[in-house]
């Protein structure tokens, strides 16, 4: 019961990262105040916030890994009790584990509000610092301006090198971990679970 209950945390402290998304929001309008009080130059503040999103999904993407792996591990302690009628009776999500470690619409709506500051941020850059010097002479060039684009592109292959090492992480829990096996066939499994 004590290890059920530690899974249940693990999960309640995972889920707990809105606030990261909140925080991510004030540190971008605090360093928008501070480029326009002169404090900050727009491309250093234009890389913080963006380096801030990266930091923020991959924390989403980590929480949902361990949220998964938390619910497959309640899963297995509920076959050892569990039988196939309490599928019905009680929930069906112990029946089938999770597939390919599918995020939350928690956390998936703030992956999408992560997104939508580093993009704004991102288009915010380039109409204010690059698009006006598009016609310039290659001697106007400021290497600086480059700055937020490079940590697109790093927070990218960050992003998707850590998304797959995660997904791989939960494929191997599972083929590992796979639990007892429940008879699902009375189950139809859909959006509210999607299983493997």
């Amino acid at each position: 019961m004590h290890m059920y209950d530690q899974m249940f945390n693990d999960i309640n402290r995972h889920i707990v990262v809105v606030w990261q998304a909140v925080g991510t929001l004030i540190a971008a309008v605090a360093l928008l105040s501070l480029v326009e009080k002169g404090i900050v130059p727009l491309d250093f503040a234009a890389a913080i916030i963006l380096l801030v999103g990266v930091w923020l999904l991959a924390h989403l993407q980590d929480a949902a890994y361990w949220y998964n792996r938390n619910l497959a591990i309640i899963a297995n302690i509920e076959r050892q009790f569990l039988i196939s009628g309490d599928l019905r009776d009680i929930h069906y999500y112990f029946g089938k584990h999770r597939r390919g470690n599918v995020m939350l619409t928690h956390l998936k709506i703030q992956y999408y509000f992560g997104l939508g500051i580093i993009t704004l941020a991102t288009l915010y850059h380039f109409f204010i610092r690059v698009l006006p010097g598009l016609g310039a002479p290659w001697r106007n060039f400021d290497p600086v301006r480059v700055l937020p684009y490079l940590v697109v592109v790093a927070g990218v292959w960050l992003l998707v090198r850590l998304a797959r090492k995660l997904r791989e992480k939960y494929n191997e829990f599972l083929h590992e971990s796979p639990g007892t096996s429940v008879d699902t066939t009375e189950v139809h499994y859909g959006n509210g679970h999607p299983s493997s």
